[in-house]
């Protein structure tokens, strides 16, 4: 749909970067948000030589609570013809890290969940306002099950999912959209050196394949879509099993 506007929460992350090529490759404004104002000039400059689009960089941060409700007006003054937002931010601290130092669950909650809670509160009223747009949230595999291995960027994931939903159906009825990304393994700089690591997808693919459910209007889809059955072997697993096995 050319001629869109889209936010880009989180934009510094190589699946934003990705997803914001490939809407302004089809002529849509960007909005690039996040807090390295360095790393979105460079993507803004090359976005606008490489496709001729119009793109902004905007300061956010998803724990600066406070400062969410004022960003939303400044995106919605921005924001010329129909907004769309992809929420793309999120942090995951290795679980024996949390488990030595408890305090950083509430830095994997409040990014992974809180941030992205409130920001979306508060541009729901703008999506609903004008009546239509759609909305993309990257959240992940790790929210079906709980893991011995994640088990709190799990919880946070979760969370967002079960959000997610009844933001859905919220928006729904004012014709705006919201679909709920669970990508499997992406190459990022958030998995590069787990160990574990299979059927790796590029950021790139991941984007398009955003891109693409969000135009149809999807609410839920595994990325890439195999992950569906990987996931579901997995929540079929009966408890008094999983609990012993390493994952």
């Amino acid at each position: 749909m050319p001629g869109d506007c889209w936010l880009i929460l989180g934009a510094s992350s190589s699946i934003a970067r990705a997803f914001a090529r490939a809407v302004a490759e089809r002529g849509d404004r960007v909005l690039l948000a996040g807090r390295d104002q360095d790393d979105l000039a460079r993507t803004a400059a090359d976005l606008g030589i490489r496709y001729g689009v119009e793109c902004e960089i905007l300061e956010f941060d998803a724990l600066a609570f406070d400062r969410h409700a004022d960003f939303a007006a400044l995106v919605e003054a921005r924001a010329f013809g129909s907004l769309n937002v992809f929420l793309a931010f999120g942090t995951m601290v290795d679980q024996s890290q949390i488990d030595r130092s408890p305090s950083l669950a509430r830095l994997v909650l409040d990014t992974n969940l809180g941030g992205a809670i409130s920001i979306l509160s508060h541009l729901a009223p703008v999506m609903e306002a004008q009546g239509k747009g759609r909305i993309v949230v990257i959240g992940s595999v790790a929210g079906d099950r709980g893991r011995r291995a994640n088990h709190v960027y799990g919880a946070a994931k979760a969370g967002l999912h079960a959000y997610c939903q009844g933001l859905r159906a919220r928006l729904f009825r004012s014709g705006v959209t919201l679909t709920t990304i669970k990508p499997g393994f992406v190459d990022t700089s958030m998995t590069w050196g787990l160990p574990g690591l299979f059927l790796v997808a590029s950021p790139a693919a991941c984007a398009r394949a955003c891109l693409r459910h969000a135009d149809r209007g999807a609410g839920v889809r595994y990325v890439p879509a195999f992950w569906w059955g990987i996931m579901t072997t997995i929540r079929l697993i009966p408890e008094p099993l999983f609990k012993r096995l390493s994952i």
